[in-house]
C-alpha cells in the first residue's frame, strides 16, 4: 500500500484500515496534480508484472473501471529486460532432461523476444526444421500468485471499507485476471489453441498457424515451426517485393471474421506484432495465449449490433446488450438505447479516416455497465480487436471500414441462419428437448405429489421484505384493535349518557359516562402517535 500511499491514495490506504502499514504517508510532489487515472498507471508500473498485466486487462475493459481509467491503462506495456540464459537454462532442463541435445541440434542462447511472462528462443531440430522454444520466465509463477494472494487482500478490503468501490466488484475482476493468467502461463493450453486454429484453417492456403511438436511442448515449454517471414509491426513488411497489401489485408480480415462468425473461436491479441507478412501474400500468426470463445448466441448478438449500426436501431442494439447480460430488473433500456445514440449517432455516415468504430464500440460497453448490466468478457475481447484489426487495416487504407466488412460477414450469419440444414438442425434440437421434457414430467409430478402428501411435507415460501411486511400488519392489526376499543367505549358512554338523560337516575351514573370519555379520547392519542410512527 506504501506505493499506491506515495502516489495521492494515501486516503484510500486509511479508509482500507492499511495506514498503519504505510511507512511513508507523504505523497510525492510531483503526483498532487495528476488524475486519479495517471497516478493508478503510476502505481502499477512501479508494482512490477503482475500489476502491469492487471492494468492491461482493465485497458480493454471499460465496463469494469471508469473509461478515464481505461484509457490511462492503455499506456501501460510490457518494459522488461529478458533474463540471463544461465537462469532460464534450467526451466529448459528440468523439461527435457538428459534428451536435450538429443533434441536441439542447434539452439540459440540470445532470446528474439522477451514478455512479463515468457522468453522466445530460435533453435534447430536435428531432423533441420527451423523451431522457436518459448519459455516461461524462471520464477515468474510465484511472483504471479504471491501478488495474486495481495490483489485478493486489498479486493476484499476495498469492498468491505470504500462502499463506492463495490460497484466495480473488485474480487470479480481479481478472479477474472486469475483464470486469464492460469491460462497464459500453461504453455499446454496455448498448444491446443495452436491445433485448433490450425485445424480450422487447414484449407486456406493464404493463412499460416506454426505446426506445434507436442512430443517436446509442455506446461513450461512450447516448442513450434518457425514462421519465415517479416513481422508486419515493421515499417518495410507491406514493401515487399510481389507483395500486395491490399490481398494481405483481405486475407486477414476474412480470417478474422471466419474465427468471429464461423468458428466462434477467434485470436484474442490480433496486433501486427503477432502476424508475419510471407511470400506469396500469405499471412502467418503466432501467440494464441489469449483466445476468445463465442456461442452461437453472442455470434448471433454481434451480426444484429452490426446491423443496427448500419441502419441506426439503436433500440436493438440496447436490447442486444440486455439480452447477453444476466437478467436485471433495474435496466431502463430507453435510458441506455439514449446514451448509445448519443455515442453513435455523430459518427454516422461520417468518413472512417478518424474514426475508431472498435473503441466507440467498447465506449458503449461502459455505458451498458453504468445501467447494471455484465457483458461476456468474450464480447469486450472481440470489441478490443476490433480496434487492433482497424489498426491494421489503416496501415495500408486511410479510410478503412471495418465496419463494411464486417456487415458481410454478419449478414451471411444471419443468412445461414434460416438455412434448411440450420433450421433441421435446430429443430431436431427442439425436438429432442420436447422428448426430454415430455419423459421427465411424469416422473417429477409423481415425486411433488409424494411430497405434498407427505404428514411432515411443509411448504416454504420466501418473500422479499417479508419481515418489513410482517412488522406492518401487526401494527395494522394493534391499531385496528385500538380502534376497535376506542369506537365501544365512545358508543357505551353515549348509551349510558342518554339513559341517564331520559330516566333520571342519580349524579353517579354521568360521571361514568365522562370516565368513558376521557379513556376513548386518551386512548386515541396513543392511536394517532403509533400511527405517525407507523
Amino acid at each position: 500500500m506504501g506505493v499506491f500511499a506515495k502516489n495521492g491514495f494515501e486516503n484510500l490506504a486509511e479508509r482500507a484500515k492499511l495506514g498503519r502499514y504505510v511507512l511513508d504517508k507523504f505523497t510525492s510532489s510531483g503526483v498532487q496534480d495528476l488524475s486519479v487515472g495517471e497516478r493508478l498507471r503510476i502505481s502499477f508500473e512501479e508494482l512490477g508484472p503482475t500489476f502491469i498485466k492487471l492494468g492491461q486487462l482493465l485497458a480493454t475493459r471499460p465496463d469494469l473501471v471508469p473509461l478515464s481509467v481505461a484509457k490511462e491503462f492503455q499506456k501501460l506495456h510490457d518494459q522488461v529486460k529478458s533474463v540471463d540464459f544461465d537462469k532460464v537454462a534450467p526451466v529448459i532442463e528440468a523439461h527435457f532432461g538428459s534428451s536435450f541435445d538429443q533434441i536441439f541440434l542447434d539452439f540459440n542462447k540470445e532470446p528474439i523476444g522477451a514478455a512479463s511472462i515468457a522468453q522466445v528462443y530460435q533453435a534447430k531440430l536435428h531432423t533441420g526444421e527451423d523451431v522457436v522454444v518459448k519459455v516461461l520466465r524462471p520464477g515468474i509463477v510465484d511472483i504471479i500468485y504471491d501478488d495474486l494472494n495481495v490483489l485478493y487482500a486489498l479486493a476484499e478490503l476495498i469492498e468491505k471499507y470504500i462502499p463506492e468501490a463495490r460497484v466495480f466488484n473488485p474480487s470479480g475482476i481479481v478472479d477474472e485476471f486469475f483464470k486469464t493468467l492460469e491460462l497464459e502461463t500453461n504453455f499446454i493450453v496455448e498448444a491446443n489453441n495452436i491445433r485448433r486454429f490450425e485445424k480450422n484453417f487447414a484449407d486456406r492456403d493464404n493463412i499460416a498457424i506454426p505446426k506445434v511438436y507436442t512430443q517436446f511442448s509442455g506446461k513450461k515449454v512450447l516448442v513450434m515451426e518457425k514462421l519465415n517471414g517479416i513481422l508486419m509491426s515493421q515499417e518495410n513488411a507491406l514493401d515487399q517485393e510481389n507483395i500486395d497489401p491490399s490481398k494481405l489485408i483481405r486475407a486477414g480480415i476474412d480470417c478474422y471474421f471466419q474465427m468471429v462468425f464461423k468458428d466462434g473461436f477467434f485470436h484474442g491479441d490480433m496486433h501486427p506484432g503477432n502476424m508475419f507478412v510471407l511470400p506469396d501474400n500469405k499471412l502467418g500468426l503466432i501467440d494464441f495465449g489469449v483466445v476468445g470463445r463465442l456461442n452461437s448466441k453472442t455470434q448471433s448478438a454481434i451480426a444484429n449490433m452490426f446491423m443496427a449500426l448500419a441502419t441506426e436501431d439503436y433500440d436493438r442494439f440496447a436490447y442486444e446488450y440486455v439480452d447477453l447480460a444476466p437478467y436485471s430488473d433495474k435496466v431502463d433500456v430507453d435510458r441506455l438505447s439514449r446514451q448509445i445514440r448519443d455515442t453513435l449517432s455523430p459518427y454516422h455516415g461520417l468518413t472512417l479516416e478518424n474514426v475508431n468504430s472498435g473503441k466507440l464500440l467498447l465506449n458503449t460497453t461502459n455505458l451498458a455497465a453504468q445501467n447494471g448490466l455484465k457483458l461476456p468478457s468474450e464480447l469486450i475481447l472481440f470489441f478490443k480487436s476490433i480496434i487492433t484489426i482497424e489498426g491494421m487495416g489503416r496501415r495500408v487504407k486511410k479510410d478503412f471500414d471495418v465496419l463494411e466488412y464486417a456487415m458481410e460477414f454478419s449478414l451471411e450469419l444471419v443468412q445461414n441462419k434460416y438455412d434448411g440444414k440450420k433450421v433441421l438442425k435446430d429443430l431436431t434440437m427442439v425436438t429432442r428437448d420436447v422428448h426430454g421434457l415430455v419423459s421427465a414430467v411424469p416422473r417429477h409430478l409423481k415425486h411433488l405429489l409424494r411430497r405434498w402428501s407427505s404428514p411432515n411435507y411443509i411448504a416454504k415460501i420466501k418473500i422479499d421484505e417479508l419481515s418489513e411486511f410482517k412488522r406492518v400488519l401487526s401494527k395494522s392489526a394493534n391499531l385496528i384493535f385500538l380502534g376497535m376499543i376506542i369506537s365501544i367505549m365512545i358508543l357505551s358512554s353515549t348509551i349510558i349518557f342518554t339513559f341517564t338523560e331520559h330516566t333520571g337516575f342519580d349524579f353517579t351514573v354521568p360521571v361514568m359516562a365522562a370516565f368513558g370519555y376521557g379513556a376513548a379520547f386518551v386512548l386515541g392519542i396513543v392511536a394517532f402517535i403509533n400511527y405517525i410512527r407507523r
